[in-house]
């Protein structure tokens, strides 16, 4: 199988170990990839958000797959050009994409199939925005209601805050606080058929114990030794298979990889968001521990045949990545930087470049994710940890408590 890859991100060099690792697949080819993939793929200077760019090189390529990691390649119709040119792709049409391209969207689809989620309002103006704030109370959740890689979203008690986010966004989704830990789902469907993969948990938050500006993710674990049994089923039943539903009646079905974002609240899972792809970098733990091949998966989520695919296989054990960030993250980072101890196995590229001279520099707010497996969570959190400690990189920074609550069993659920 030949396979090409969109994205140049640490999700993409995540998923890029993965595809290269199926023994079905016999070449790999990214776009634009970085120097982490390079390590495992042929590289193109293919933008991967311009839909006949990459449907001509699918074509050229003869490729069998096209995997699409990011979300802006979704939203703009790469998959629909694509598969319009006989090629399967895994990720939704632009249509489906809107589950993640629009707030408002997801909340309509949401109602529509009766999730379990947050009352919320659309807000287009100050007025409308206070009113909504005012409802909810404190904290307040404003929601851009675009794509904002991850960074769209504030949660907070200053409602001055709050309102200068909203009157930075424009259109945005205010919503109720909802209190619980959270839950990362990523689902691998066909339109019908479903297939859950383990579930994960990320940390938004810059600082230790939560604290800081959101950001696209600082890190991540898998699996979640706290989680309610029956989780999973639950959230397949009330949650994953009401909304397929729903998209196929609107006639536009979803295929690719259904992200659920969750809140354990005291009444039950509730949805934060949906997104249209891999979390980043939750992908990085959750692959970590597959064991199934990955591209024989996704090619059958892409082509219709997932119900004939048999079940998942994953490994013993755990995962913990944690994000090495470049100084000034999230408001303004730095790059350029010259960055050594970043060639070991397990840390994963997600913003680093190459110089004319071969040296690697950092280009990205998010730099690497050093990801590492143990026998339990403890010893995979020591084992990132002493990937990070190898990595040099000048003015950066990371959490220093990623999974620590898990490990020390103090994550409760309320009620």
């Amino acid at each position: 199988m030949r396979v090409l890859l969109l994205g140049g991100g640490g999700r993409e060099h995540a998923l890029a170990l993965g595809l290269a690792a199926d023994p079905a697949v016999d070449q790999l080819i990214a776009a634009p990839g970085n120097p982490g993939i390079a390590g495992v793929a042929e590289l193109r200077s293919v933008d991967p958000a311009d839909p006949a760019a990459v449907a001509a090189l699918a074509v050229e390529t003869g490729v069998d797959l096209v995997v699409i990691g990011p979300e802006a390649p979704l939203v703009a119709g790469v998959a629909d050009a694509v598969r319009a040119k006989g090629t399967p792709a895994f990720g939704p049409s632009a249509e489906a994409a809107r589950l993640e391209g629009s707030k408002t969207f997801a909340k309509d689809v949401m109602t529509a199939a009766g999730v379990p989620t947050a009352r919320a309002y659309t807000c287009t103006d100050a007025e409308s925005t206070a009113r909504a704030l005012d409802e909810f109370g404190a904290p307040y959740v404003v929601k851009n209601d675009g794509l904002a890689a991850g960074k769209g979203v504030v949660v907070t008690d200053d409602r001055a805050a709050a309102l200068r986010h909203a009157e930075e966004c424009g259109r945005v989704v205010v919503e109720e606080y909802l209190a619980g830990p959270e839950v990362s789902l990523f689902v691998v469907t066909d339109g019908e058929a479903a297939v859950p993969l383990l579930p994960a948990q990320d940390f938004k938050r810059v600082g230790d114990g939560d604290t800081g500006p959101n950001t696209g993710g600082m890190g991540a674990y898998a699996p979640l030794p706290w989680a309610p049994p029956g989780l999973v089923d639950e959230v397949m039943r009330d949650v994953v298979h009401p909304t397929l539903a729903e998209m196929a009646r609107r006639g536009t079905p979803f295929a690719g990889l259904l992200y659920v974002g969750l809140a354990i609240t005291a009444d039950g899972p509730r949805v934060i968001e949906f997104n249209a792809r891999f979390g980043d970098p939750e992908t990085q733990v959750v692959l970590a521990l597959l064991e199934t091949p990955l591209a024989g998966l996704l090619h059958a989520a892409a082509t219709g045949t997932l119900a004939g695919h048999p079940p998942l296989r994953w490994r013993d054990g755990a995962a913990v990545t944690v994000v090495v960030a470049a100084e000034g993250y999230p408001a303004a980072p730095r790059t350029g930087d010259v960055i050594s101890g970043a060639e070991c196995p397990g840390v994963i590229h997600a913003g680093t470049r190459r110089d004319a001279d071969g040296a690697l520099l950092s280009s990205g707010g998010r730099v690497l994710c050093a990801t590492a497996t143990g026998a339990d969570l403890a010893a995979a959190r020591d084992a990132a940890y002493a990937l990070v400690a190898g990595v040099e990189l000048a003015g950066s920074h990371h959490r220093t408590d990623i999974a620590a609550a898990a490990v020390e069993g103090r994550i409760t659920i309320p009620g």
